[in-house]
């Protein structure tokens, strides 16, 4: 999701696509531990994705 999608939603929906979004990095990593991952390039997306999540609720904090 861009930044612009994910400042769309509400608070509570953002906390939940956070909480997905670590689910889905937990997967991705088992997954690149046992060498079924094949495109690596998942791990970065996802954990670039994590990092726009948490800084709008930071954003959303001090404001």
């Amino acid at each position: 999701m861009t930044s612009k999608e994910l400042r769309e939603l509400n608070d509570a929906k953002l906390a939940e696509k956070l909480t997905e979004s670590r689910k889905e990095l937990f997967g991705l990593r088992f997954k690149h531990a046992t060498a079924q991952l094949e495109n690596t390039r998942q791990l970065s997306g996802v954990k670039k994705t994590i990092a726009r999540i948490l800084t709008i609720q930071q954003e959303r904090q001090g404001a």
